[in-house]
């Protein structure tokens, strides 16, 4: 089986646009507490929370995104965004590196990391 990467860029947009929907959910729960004033505001409140941290991570990302290469993927033929030494195409998810010294080498996203993991 092989296995499918991900490109980080996408990775993190994605966990960006999950906060928004957890941040809905909490305040939807919240609606079945109207009662308790304390509650439902509690839950309005973490909602709201989660809901501004999705806009911070957008941002993060958004920036983050402008200081990035485009390459060509050889696979596909498709511009993606590299983050790093080792990334994957956004639209095939074929491995990429512009690393001269991991060409060859079996797709490792430790590649990345500053220190080694032992």
């Amino acid at each position: 089986m092989a296995l499918k990467y991900t490109n980080k860029i996408n990775k993190i947009r994605t966990f960006a646009l999950s906060l928004v929907f957890v941040g809905i959910l909490v305040m939807y729960i919240g609606i079945f507490f109207r009662e308790s004033y304390i509650v439902m505001t509690l839950a309005m409140l973490i909602g709201f929370l989660f809901i501004i941290g999705s806009t911070v991570v957008y941002f993060w990302i958004g920036m983050l995104s402008t200081k990035t290469i485009q390459v060509v993927c050889p696979s596909c033929g498709g511009a993606t965004k590299m983050l790093g030494r080792v990334d994957a195409c956004m639209h095939c998810s074929e491995p990429l590196t512009m690393d001269k010294s991991l060409e060859g080498k079996e797709f490792d996203e430790n590649y990345n990391r500053k220190t080694k993991k032992k």
